[in-house]
């Protein structure tokens, strides 16, 4: 594998160049040097997580109670930083607030120099990272040795970490036995990781018997009892505490907390949520400068036992005060959010990341430290497909901090891009295409207009672009009441329900609508058509959060309209459905009214199968036999509707309906919108899916009775530009079976 530190640019070193060329020159390396190794490795975890949570007793309890702890210990900082100076004092040691991260790397320098220290042994610390302090102590003529095996490989490859709680993620088996062939002077074979650990463990066991100072992170910091939480998988972090007389503690001013009787929290969610594990193997809880005699086996004659505890604040008070990036602070360092995020599988954080923080959480922690929007860009690699969300223990709404990010950019550029009004604005692009879609289509797809789109809109001309509907949901559905009236037609109140008909739907995938109406009408539950209105999630996606606000504002007033009519409303799109249930209680601000949508929204199967659950359809009444040619169901549920609660509701259903159903394990199909659209992220969008297609090959060449299912139209999209098969929405396959 290449060295990947040879070829990316740093933020730090392109001054002349713009963050947009950094970003794509770190995607195009990502994708041409990561190995396999990042995939399985971040998959393995997050699946990992899956099992273990389902054996934690009350999983969204704790995380309530995790949220909670770290908002009252925010909201207090400033005195609980006042309790943990008085009590880490009072036992001898000392505490230092900086203010900055030169001013926390200034003063761990000066303490080291003022011990004569020669060599320093370090766990692992994302805030040590953050601060610079390697290469502060470097300059200072002091030795570093990187304890955690993870960053001593790090160390020894000249790399960046690639993730936080696996730094070296990205690396496999075999290149790290090459690197430490081509570094190190040995004739072992290192094949196996057993050896490979063995190796590094002998080299480091030298180190901690000569160091002079041990230097740690935090994972929390109790203030009452001054007690560190420290937790880790290799036993380093208590050589590095014990073995020097000297501890200096580097963390942030969020981990202080109130009190370790809180601990047992996030014990139980950090192993759990970020390598699938019960406990880490070694879980330390210090009240420093530890009671133990010194042992200077450095050949150092130190008497007692010194405590140094680093508090930085660089800029975490500005973040506590900034309505956007105040939640980022409950972050507790798990990294479940990059274990669940499909584009972190496939590029990892030497793009999905900064100079220190990574994935999706990284660009709020970036901004807020380093205090550059254009060092956050990577943000702009969230789809909004919101996986990460109901995986965080702390419940942070990531995708919500990378918006935030993409409309202070967008701001800060002077006005949205061309590429961001053309997808923000689809809706309004659409009702253009209806007055004539045929010739549109046609243009669409002319050699020149692909070739202007690429460049101008950035559209890459790889992608097939969808076609615009001959003729849309509202004129289709117009139609077929003329010669489908309900009985009580007559009256206002004929429906119970209401078929929102969003932008895609009624222009691109009418289809889809169609099906849903027809399937409902044969049940006895006859539908009305919605107006067609914008819900705002084009705008959204592309960081035009005020506009989106207003778009949504209006679409609540008309949806609240319906409801207080008695109406349900019924979402064949999941990415619309997921906006009605999670992205407008932000972006409408009114928490009564965003209630009430999400009460009454409801994804079509899903609207069924609660009616069948409680009895109140019979739906073998209703069923073609025979049913039809497929006996088996291969289904790709949409990221969004996974995230709201809906994605097994599918599978639930056909298999009432006597189906045999698979399900893909994947987070995401990679298409995502808009995003698998534009060029400078289709190659991305297409590792992504690559998992999703393998797993279809392998049902369709097992069962060739399957049909494809997928929700989203994204997912359609994706899985049709690699498939042959039809991929059909639930509601036009439930179509056919139902009479």
């Amino acid at each position: 594998m290449q060295n990947i530190n040879d070829y990316k640019i740093h933020p730090r070193e392109v001054a002349d160049k713009s963050s947009k060329e950094v970003l794509r020159k770190a995607i195009r390396l990502a994708l041409d040097t990561e190995t396999d190794a990042l995939r399985l490795n971040t998959q393995t975890f997050n699946t990992n997580k899956y099992k273990t949570i389902q054996r934690l007793a009350d999983y969204e309890g704790l995380k309530d109670r995790a949220r909670r702890i770290k908002e009252e210990s925010i909201e207090n900082r400033p005195g609980l930083v006042g309790k943990l100076t008085n009590t880490i004092r009072a036992r001898g040691g000392e505490v230092f607030l900086a203010k900055s991260g030169k001013e926390a790397a200034d003063y761990v320098r000066n303490v080291c120099l003022s011990h004569d220290a020669k060599l320093i042994v370090k766990a692992k610390s994302i805030t040590s990272e953050e601060i610079g302090l390697n290469h502060e102590l470097l300059n200072a003529g002091i030795e570093v040795a990187e304890t955690d095996l993870a960053e001593f490989i790090l160390q020894v490859s000249r790399e960046q970490p690639s993730h936080i709680v696996a730094p070296a993620i990205h690396r496999s088996r075999e290149s790290i036995s090459e690197l430490f062939k081509r570094n190190f002077r040995t004739d072992r074979l290192l094949e196996t990781g057993e050896e490979l650990t063995e190796f590094a463990r002998d080299i480091l066991r030298k180190k901690f018997l000569s160091a002079d100072v041990g230097i740690t992170g935090a994972n929390l910091i109790a203030a009452e009892e001054g007690a560190l939480l420290l937790v880790e998988s290799e036993g380093n972090i208590r050589l590095t505490t014990q073995l020097p007389a000297v501890h200096i503690a580097i963390a942030g001013i969020e981990k202080v907390i109130a009190s370790k009787k809180d601990f047992g929290v996030f014990i139980e969610l950090l192993a759990a949520s970020g390598t699938g594990q019960a406990l880490t193997s070694y879980t330390n809880i210090l009240q420093p400068p530890i009671d133990s005699p010194v042992l200077n086996l450095n050949g150092r004659e130190d008497r007692e036992r010194e405590f140094y505890l680093v508090l930085v604040d660089n800029g975490r008070t500005k973040m506590r005060e900034d309505e956007d990036l105040k939640e980022a602070l409950y972050c507790i360092r798990c990294s479940a959010c990059m274990n669940s995020c499909a584009n972190f599988q496939a590029v990892g954080g030497h793009a999905f990341g900064g100079e220190c923080y990574t994935g999706g959480i990284g660009g709020a922690w970036t901004l807020g430290t380093s205090g550059s929007l254009e060092k956050a860009r990577f943000a702009e690699l969230c789809t909004g497909c919101s996986r990460c969300v109901p995986n965080c223990p702390v419940k942070i709404d990531i995708p919500r901090l990378n918006t935030a990010i993409k409309n202070r950019l967008t701001k800060a550029a002077g006005g949205p891009s061309t590429q961001q009004r053309f997808f923000g604005h689809f809706a309004d692009l659409a009702r253009l295409a209806e007055v004539a879609p045929r010739i549109s289509n046609k243009v669409n797809n002319l050699a020149i207009t692909r070739v202007l789109m690429e460049n101008v809109v950035g559209v890459d001309k790889r992608r097939s672009i969808p076609s615009f509907a001959n003729e849309t949901l509202e004129k289709q559905y117009r139609r077929y009441r003329i010669n489908n009236k309900p009985a009580s037609v007559t009256k206002s109140t004929f429906s119970h329900t209401v078929l929102f008909a969003d932008v895609f739907t009624n222009y691109n995938n009418p289809e889809v609508g169609m099906s849903t109406v027809r399937v409902f009408d044969k049940l006895g539950l006859p539908i009305a058509l919605s107006e067609v209105l914008d819900d705002g999630r084009g705008l959204q996606s592309q960081g035009l959060v005020e506009k989106a606000e207003q778009r949504a504002r209006k679409l609540a007033a008309y949806l609240e309209k319906l409801i207080d009519e008695g109406k349900e409303i019924i979402v064949a799109e999941p990415s619309v459905l997921s906006m009605f249930r999670r992205d407008y209680e932000k972006l409408l601000d009114n928490n009564e009214l965003f209630g009430k949508i999400a009460k009454h929204s409801f994804d079509p199967i899903e609207y069924l199968n609660g009616l069948i659950v409680n009895g109140s359809l019979d739906l073998s009444k209703h069923l073609i036999k025979p049913q039809s040619p497929f006996h088996r169901i291969f289904y790709h549920a949409h990221c969004q509707l996974k995230t709201i609660g809906g994605g097994n509701v599918t599978p639930e259903f056909f298999r009432r309906v006597g189906f045999t159903v698979d399900i893909s394990n994947v987070e995401c199909c990679g298409m995502a919108g808009s995003f698998g659209y534009k060029k400078e992220y289709y190659d991305i969008s297409k590792r992504v899916g690559d998992d999703l297609i393998s797993q279809i090959n392998a049902t369709l060449s097992l069962d060739k009775g399957t049909v494809l299912l997928a929700s989203g139209t994204s997912c359609r999209e994706q899985i049709g530009s690699e498939i042959s098969a039809t991929v059909y929405h639930p509601m036009e396959f439930l179509d056919t079976l139902v009479a």
